[in-house]
């Protein structure tokens, strides 16, 4: 019988400070298998999440049972507390394989994680992969564009954020503003808590977030009405990757690319799983990629000279 496992990974866990000391972690933590190859154990497949938005790990649950269902193993869900953790456990070898943000692969691609981007996540029927990072305001905001977040306190995502913060900084540069002495940046912790902090205008002046959670989940979940923010920027984000760790073996890594590449929410509504609206708005399907894809991210580490993209 498959279990069901849903776990929040954080660095605290084993009272790290270091890839070193996450590294030496026992099987009570994402690793420390006596089965090669896997994070934790043949039987078991722990799938790594961004936090990037309330409620993140209840909706991804289609595609876990998705994945239990077609591998028949048991997979566990593993929500980072942060970007950086998730990061660090990619690298220590501690996840089988992820939904992450393109900067997350990137910067762990940089440190050393022996990842594979198999598919990108394409987030509209009918759509290409990718999605948007949206620069908003309060709607009775003074400011019209960009450049008049200069020298207002901007809600960003994380450090590790690729709509969030990484491609946010470019925009802001190539309006005239620099992201590290112009502004006061606030770090939200996820996309939710960034446009509902910027709509309620008090922590906020201004600020980035994904497109759904702006235009969508945003308000369905009731963290802002419909109307209350205004958008004055679109920039386009690369899909989100959907990794597998290439020291599993390769029948297994196969069995996952198969699995995964060309899914959608009507072939998952087929098997008998439920599609919620939350899973619905940030996932419709996934199509094969590979790592040239995310070169445009590469591009955008080079222009904002981020920290997080250096390993």
């Amino acid at each position: 019988m498959i279990r069901r496992h849903r776990r929040a990974l954080t660095l605290a866990t084993c009272g790290l400070a270091s890839l070193l000391a996450l590294s030496a972690c026992s099987s009570s933590s994402t690793g420390g298998s006596g089965d090669t190859g896997y994070a934790q154990s043949a039987d078991k497949l722990i799938l790594g999440i961004v936090p990037d938005q309330q409620g993140a790990a209840t909706q991804w649950e289609p595609l876990v049972q998705y994945l239990e269902q077609s591998l028949d193993k048991d997979v566990e869900l593993v929500e980072s507390v942060d970007y950086a953790a998730l990061i660090e456990a990619s690298v220590a070898g501690h996840l089988d394989m992820g939904v992450i943000s393109a900067f997350s692969y990137v910067a762990a691609s940089n440190a050393g994680a022996k990842f594979d981007p198999i598919a990108a996540v394409v987030e509209e029927e009918g759509g290409e992969p990718g999605y948007d990072s949206v620069a908003i305001v309060p709607k009775d905001s003074g400011i019209t564009d960009v450049a008049g977040f200069k020298g207002k306190k901007v809600c960003f995502v994380d450090y590790g954020s690729t709509s969030g913060y990484l491609y946010p900084s470019a925009t802001l540069l190539d309006a005239g503003v620099d992201p590290e002495k112009d502004i006061t940046p606030v770090m939200a912790g996820d996309h939710s808590l960034s446009a509902q902090k910027t709509a309620q205008g008090v922590e906020c002046d201004a600020g980035f977030a994904q497109n759904s959670v702006v235009e969508t989940t945003g308000v369905t979940d009731g963290l802002f009405k419909e109307g209350d923010l205004r958008i004055v920027n679109r920039t386009e984000i690369p899909g989100k990757p959907i990794v597998v760790s290439t020291t599993l073996p390769k029948d297994v890594q196969k069995a996952i690319t198969d699995a995964l590449v060309g899914i959608s929410v009507p072939k998952i509504a087929k098997s008998g799983i439920k599609t919620p609206d939350g899973f619905v708005s940030q996932f419709w399907s996934a199509v094969a990629t590979d790592d040239s894809y995310y070169d445009g991210v590469r591009e955008v580490c080079e222009l904002t000279k981020s920290a997080q993209c250096r390993p």
